[in-house]
């Protein structure tokens, strides 16, 4: 059901980290046909690429031109590195509070992290036939998380908002399958349309994605804009729908 806003923010505006080194390494594993990614940290710890850098720079370039009445008047990110740093990139010349919340996190994949398709399917067979009986937006891996509990904190998440921060700008630093799951609460997207949108229309680095309050709803205006990296010369990137950690 699509939240109702009587009170809460002006706009919320979803901003998907910039190129991770697991991204890369997510990249190179599939160009290999091998079944985990080459990381040695967790995925929480995981940071941004000299890619991913270049593309903040894009972002905070464009961010410090905005007019004041269009710049975040309240910032919160994901606690996983790469997320964090994104935030404190963008945000570096501007004069915004920045909170954590562990709700923006990514989707925490359980045994199946840092493992490809060709992984899972050579070392959890079941997990596996799981997935493919019960269909991507309800597989939960073993000790992890299905799309369907990522909605469930993301609504959580909004519910807050809605009580509070009257008229703010809210800006969200956070993951691919977070803002698909925004989007999912948000538009009152059915399972079909997600599972569409996210395989058809994916979330690139550094993009941004905003909502504005009309009535008692928040609308998308933006939905993946990269138009300040094409402006900046920075590397769009994005990763298949199938891809591991680092998302």
């Amino acid at each position: 059901m699509r939240p109702r806003w009587g009170t809460g923010p002006a706009e919320v505006v979803l901003v998907r980290h910039g190129h991770s080194t697991a991204n890369a390494a997510d990249t190179a594993a599939h160009e290999a046909g091998a079944e985990a990614l080459d990381l040695d940290v967790r995925d929480a710890d995981v940071e941004l690429s000299e890619t991913g850098r270049e593309q903040v720079r894009g972002l905070a370039g464009w961010l410090a031109e905005l007019d004041e009445a269009e710049r975040p008047t309240l910032a919160v990110t994901s606690p996983y590195v790469r997320a964090a740093q994104t935030a404190e990139l963008a945000l570096e010349h501007l004069d915004v509070e920045l909170l954590v919340d562990e709700r923006l996190r990514e989707r925490d994949m359980g045994v199946l992290d840092g493992l490809t398709r060709t992984g899972v399917e050579a070392r959890y067979p079941d997990e596996a036939a799981r997935r493919a009986k019960l269909g991507k937006f309800w597989f939960q891996p073993q000790s992890g998380e299905s799309w369907a509990d990522v909605a469930l904190r993301v609504r959580s998440f909004l519910d807050d908002l809605r009580h509070g921060y009257d008229g703010a700008r809210v800006w969200l630093f956070t993951h691919q399958a977070v803002v698909m799951s925004f989007r999912y609460v948000l538009e009152d997207l059915s399972e079909q349309d997600v599972l569409r949108i996210d395989r058809d229309e994916p979330v690139p680095n550094a993009s941004v994605t905003r909502y504005r309050r009309r009535g008692a709803v928040l609308e998308p205006d933006t939905v993946a804009g990269t138009g300040h990296l094409e402006r900046a010369s920075a590397e769009v990137t994005h990763q298949p729908p199938e891809s591991g950690p680092g998302s």
